[in-house]
């Protein structure tokens, strides 16, 4: 199907999916939040750090969802497509993180 094929524009239809992004990533930010507070004395570089993870994921993102889109994929594949790389990051990140030691 192509994007505005008999008008029809689809959604992403997993919700579940959105909401465990979105716990985990607050769960991410709690804990890199008490990290830095532990830890001031690299808070600037962990700051920048995160910050350039960020963008970089963001960048993949746009990049991956202008192909999808160029390509004719599907809108909620096109969307599927831009949170990819901050589905695998945040996932990465919350793994990490809550990993006994």
């Amino acid at each position: 199907m192509r994007w505005g094929q008999d008008g029809e524009i689809r959604v992403v239809t997993d919700p579940a999916a959105f909401a465990l992004l979105t716990w985990r990533a607050g769960w991410v930010f709690a804990l890199r939040s008490a990290q830095l507070w532990t830890e001031p004395a690299g808070a600037a570089t962990a700051l920048a750090d995160m910050a350039a993870e960020k963008q970089r994921a963001f960048a993949d993102g746009a990049f991956a969802a202008g192909r999808a889109a160029m390509e004719g994929t599907r809108p909620d594949l096109v969307v599927a497509a831009a949170l990819s790389p901050a589905r695998r990051r945040v996932a990465s990140n919350y793994r990490r993180m809550t990993r006994l030691r």
